[in-house]
């Protein structure tokens, strides 16, 4: 009896003990969720995210260190394609969880590094002290033991709303396909939002027909406007394809 007691006791205590683990590490914000916010140094001053940002798309990449071969390439990869992420309205967000003094020399080295035959390139987003993991816990990036950080490989691609609209997670080992992430924004920025909103099928592409959520047109509608039906057409019974 005095063992039974004793291991419910046990028990109790790791299951409260994990709940506080849990509470205090923070759950990953969904898509529709609010950004959390927050405040930090980095590499381009201190930023209030993402009330600095106004009516910008913004995507946060995070990486658990500085100086990582993986890291490197994906920040110099962004590098190379910043001003085609600019042209879009997005703002790029680095968050690391080294010290900003290690983040200015990892951002140097980069800045002389020639990648891919391309010549080396100015480093124009933040990179964010994060050496408390702070953001990381907010945007439930730490996983139980609360030191690990090798799962601090997110991104988050983030409305003018600052609602979460989208949501990547890579292994250390794995490189982050950039253009995947641009081809996200654009998708999301095509697809629009409220009534009109449209839906892109799989491997969509800019330019390429856009899928409708319901049937495009009421027979009224085209009775009023016979070419109304030139616009759109369907594969099988129940996906409605707008013409780009």
């Amino acid at each position: 009896m005095k063992i039974s007691l004793v291991l419910f006791f046990v028990l109790f205590v790791c299951s409260v003990n994990l709940k506080s683990q849990d509470k205090s590490l923070g759950n990953i914000p969904m898509i529709g969720d609010d950004a959390p916010s927050f405040t930090a140094e980095t590499t381009s001053g201190t930023l209030n995210f993402p009330q600095d940002y106004g009516r910008k798309w913004k995507i946060i990449f995070s990486h658990p260190r500085d100086f990582t071969p993986v890291c490197s390439s994906e920040i110099l990869t962004l590098a190379n394609m910043q001003d085609e992420f600019e042209k879009l309205n997005v703002k790029l967000v680095v968050i690391s969880t080294d010290t900003l003094q290690k983040h200015f020399m990892w951002k140097k080295a980069l800045e002389e590094t020639t990648y891919k035959g391309k010549a080396p390139v100015r480093i124009n987003f933040p990179l964010v002290d994060d050496n408390r993991m702070t953001v990381s816990r907010s945007y439930g990036m730490l996983h139980i033991p609360a030191s690990t950080t090798k799962d601090v490989r997110g991104v988050f691609i983030v409305s003018p709303e600052n609602k979460i609209e989208a949501i990547y997670f890579y292994p250390m080992n794995i490189g982050r396909n950039m253009e995947e992430i641009k081809r996200t924004v654009i998708a999301l920025q095509t697809a629009g939002t409220g009534n009109d909103r449209y839906l892109t099928p799989a491997n969509w592409q800019l330019g390429d027909d856009v899928l409708v959520p319901q049937f495009p047109y009421t027979e009224k509608q085209l009775k009023a406007n016979p070419e109304l039906k030139l616009a759109y057409y369907n594969v099988g019974s129940f996906m409605w394809f707008k013409k780009m």
